[in-house]
C-alpha cells in the first residue's frame, strides 16, 4: 500500500492500521498507546477509560450494533434472550453493551453461555440455552466461526430467534452454516448490502464503489464488513495525511501527534460503512441509526425492512 510505505520512516512507524481480530488489536493498543503512535483498528475493540487516546476505530461500536438489534427484537415482540458468545474481547464487551439494552427494554436476559475462539464444540453451552428456552438467542463470534454455535443450537432443536453481531456479516455464515442459518438476523454496516440501500442513504454511493472494487478483485459475493473497513482506511487516511502534513514531517514525533489531532477534527466523513464524525471525546464515531438489519433468506443476506 502506497500510503503505508509512505509513512514508515527511517525505521519508525507514523500509523498502524489493521487487525480484524478483537484480541490481537487490544494487545496492540497497549503499544501504540505508549509509543504515542496513531493506531487505526479493523475490529470494535474496547480499551480503559483513557486509554484510546491514540486509537481509532473504524467498526462501529458494539453499543451502536446492539442499539439496531435492540430495536429489531421490540417489533418482534421479544421479551427473553439467551447470550451465547467468545469468552474474549469481543465477546465480553458485546455482553456488557448488550445485557443493561435488554433489561432496559423489558426482557429477561440469560442464560449467559460462553465458548473460546478455538473451541469445536459447544455442546454444554446449547443444551443449557435450549433448555432455558429463551424466545431469542445473541450469539456473538466471528467469521466462518459465528456459524458452529448456531448449528449446534438448531440440531438440539432451538426453533427461536438467532441474532449475529456485525463480525459475523460474511458469506462465511451462510457458506459454513448452510441450512442451520437460514432466517437468521444479522447486524451489520451499510457496506455489505450496498445496492440494497435506499437511494438516500448517504453510504450508498462509497458502498457500491467498495463493493464493485473488491468483487473485481475477489469474486463475486466476497464481500464482508472487514473488507469495507479496509477500503474505509484509505478513505480517512487521504483526508487527514494531507491536513497533518500542513504542520509536521512524517517520522516525527510531532506528525504523530498532527495526525491524531486531523482525525478527531477532520468531521463528518462519508464511508461505505457510514457517516463517521471523530471528535476528541469519541473515537467511535457513528450514531445509533448505522447499524443495518439483515435477514438470511434463501442463502443470502437480505435488507430487513
Amino acid at each position: 500500500m502506497k500510503i503505508a510505505n509512505k509513512f514508515v520512516t527511517q525505521d519508525k512507524v507514523d500509523i498502524i492500521m489493521g487487525s480484524v481480530a478483537t484480541p490481537v488489536a487490544a494487545a496492540v493498543a497497549q503499544v501504540t498507546d505508549d509509543a504515542h503512535t496513531v493506531q487505526i483498528a479493523w475490529s470494535p475493540v474496547v480499551t480503559p477509560a483513557g486509554k484510546d487516546h491514540w486509537l481509532f476505530r473504524l467498526p462501529q461500536s458494539n453499543a451502536v450494533m446492539a442499539h439496531a438489534v435492540i430495536e429489531h427484537m421490540k417489533k418482534q415482540g421479544i421479551k427473553s434472550v439467551g447470550f451465547l458468545g467468545y469468552n474474549d474481547a469481543y465477546g465480553e464487551p458485546w455482553l456488557q453493551a448488550f445485557k443493561p439494552m435488554a433489561e432496559a427494554a423489558g426482557m429477561t436476559f440469560g442464560p449467559v453461555e460462553r465458548f473460546a475462539r478455538a473451541d469445536t464444540s459447544v455442546t454444554g453451552q446449547a443444551l443449557k440455552l435450549v433448555s432455558a428456552n429463551p424466545q431469542a438467542i445473541l450469539v456473538v463470534a466471528s467469521g466462518s466461526g459465528a456459524a458452529m454455535p448456531e448449528v449446534s443450537l438448531r440440531e438440539r432443536g432451538y426453533k427461536g430467534l438467532v441474532y449475529q453481531t456485525h463480525a459475523a456479516a460474511t458469506s462465511d455464515l451462510m457458506r459454513v452454516g448452510g441450512k442451520a442459518v437460514e432466517g437468521t438476523y444479522v447486524v451489520s454496516g451499510p457496506a455489505v448490502l450496498a445496492e440494497q440501500l435506499p437511494d438516500a442513504h448517504p453510504s450508498k454511493a462509497e458502498a457500491i464503489k467498495f463493493v464493485a472494487q473488491y468483487e473485481k478483485a475477489y469474486g463475486p459475493g466476497s464481500r464482508n464488513q472487514f473488507a469495507g473497513h479496509a477500503y474505509d482506511s484509505i478513505i480517512v487516511l487521504e483526508k487527514a495525511i494531507p491536513i497533518a502534513l500542513k504542520t509536521a514531517k512524517p517520522g516525527t514525533p510531532e506528525f504523530r501527534a498532527a495526525l491524531r489531532d486531523a482525525f478527531e477534527h477532520m468531521g463528518r466523513t462519508v464511508l461505505a460503512h457510514g457517516v463517521l464524525d471523530w471528535t476528541a471525546q469519541d473515537h467511535w464515531g457513528y450514531t445509533n441509526d448505522t447499524g443495518v438489519m439483515m435477514k438470511v433468506v434463501d442463502g443470502k443476506f437480505v435488507v430487513e425492512k
